[in-house]
Order: C-alpha cells, then structure tokens, then sequence
C-alpha cells in the first residue's frame, strides 16, 4: 500500500458547501470531514451526509430518506435492495438494521491528490438524489401497500406516456 501525504489546497468538502450554497440548501457541516446536506425532492426530503476520507482519498456520500422499515417488512425491502442494486451502475442501495432504515451510498475517489471539480460534486449529489427519486415509489409499494419486492419495482419502473 502507497502511504502519500497529500498536501490539498482546497479541502474537497468545500466544494460542496459552495455547491450548496448555491443551490440554497441547508447544510452542516459538523467538522472538516463531514458535512450533511438537506436537499427537496418530488417524493421526499432527502438527508445527504457527505464525507471525506482522507486515508482513501475519497468523498463518500449517504442519501437518506424518511422511510423507517418495520421488523415484519425487513426481508421484502431487502429483496428490493437487491433487486434495485442488480441494476445500478453507480453507488448502491444499503440497509441500516441499527435504525431499520434505507440510503444510498456513493463514492468519489480522488486518489493522488485529485481534486474534485464542481461537476463531479454536484454530479455525485445529483446521482444519490436522482436514484432515490425513481425508486422511492418502489419502497412505498412495498410498506405500505404490501406488495412484494418484484412486483413493487415493476410497478415503479413503468413509464407512462402521454397526459390525463
């Protein structure tokens, strides 16, 4: 393993505190290496918790929505976690069994001491969001309407064409 002390002239984190700044969203940032951010969607409100590892070189983003998973629909919103992940491409769905709820998590490596670009800070928000938002409804048909983990992402899924 390569053990480089990078020396940065800009902490990555700032990059997404200008990025949300400019957005106007509310955001901590609770030390050099984290930050949370609150962002709106069309479903949800999403919490966004940002951080840099410095011994990775990496900005980690967490995407969490309010969706609490109760104990007797735990092994069908698994499922669905496997399901939606057999198609992603980037970052992944995870369940947190210590507060039984779901995120999405990502990251962005810069090793070398890269630095990140506004782009690819608002590019790994904007996926962690966008990935949420097609898949809330997903989760909402397995809670609350008691489907189950195929037939909840199926439905999801389905494009509509044309207006009502």
């Amino acid at each position: 393993m390569l053990d480089l002390d990078i020396d940065r002239p800009v902490h990555p984190l700032d990059v997404v505190e200008r990025l949300a700044t400019i957005n106007d969203w509310s955001f901590d940032r609770e030390g050099d290496d984290e930050m949370s951010v609150a962002v709106a969607g069309s479903w949800a409100k999403y919490e966004v918790a940002v951080t840099w590892l410095d011994r990775m070189e990496a900005m980690h983003v967490a995407c969490a929505f309010d969706l609490k998973v109760p104990e007797r629909r735990k092994a069908e919103v698994l499922s669905l976690i496997s399901l939606i992940n057999e198609q992603l491409w980037l970052g992944h769905f995870d369940f947190w069994s210590s507060e039984n709820v779901v995120m999405f998590r990502h990251s962005l490596l810069l090793s070398g001491g890269a630095e990140p670009t506004d782009e690819q800070a608002g590019m790994l928000i904007k996926s962690a969001i966008d990935t949420c938002e097609r898949h809330y409804q997903a989760f909402q048909f397995v809670l609350w309407a008691g489907k189950s983990a195929r037939e909840a992402l199926d439905s999801s899924m389905m494009e509509t064409m044309g207006e009502a």
